[in-house]
């Protein structure tokens, strides 16, 4: 079964936030008071979204900062689990002593 790829945080900035509303990268960075190259590798995919970038989007926009940092950590999340499914589906050995009804 073929897995498609998460999008990055970054392309979602972009495609659905700057592009729409005309917003050029430079004029983003300008307006958070970040380093262009910064929303440049983001928005390219190179580089994770960092809580400081996640909070001024979030002012700049007026949105909930839950909305990019929850982004970028189910990106990490997802990509861990394409990477490393099938090792860890062979090195870890789930404890069979505890049920999910007893788990509570």
């Amino acid at each position: 079964m073929k897995r498609i790829k998460p999008t990055h945080p970054g392309v979602i900035l972009l495609e659905e936030f700057l592009e729409p509303m005309g917003i050029s990268q430079y004029r983003l960075a300008k307006d958070i008071n970040v380093p262009a190259k910064r929303i440049n590798t983001l928005v390219k995919g190179k580089s994770s979204m960092s809580a400081d970038t996640a909070l001024r989007l979030s002012a700049f926009f007026n949105m909930s900062e839950d909305f990019w940092i929850n982004m970028q950590a189910n990106y990490d999340a997802l990509c861990a689990q394409i990477e490393l499914s099938k090792i860890i589906k062979k090195e870890v050995h789930p404890w069979e002593g505890l049920s999910l009804a007893t788990a509570s």
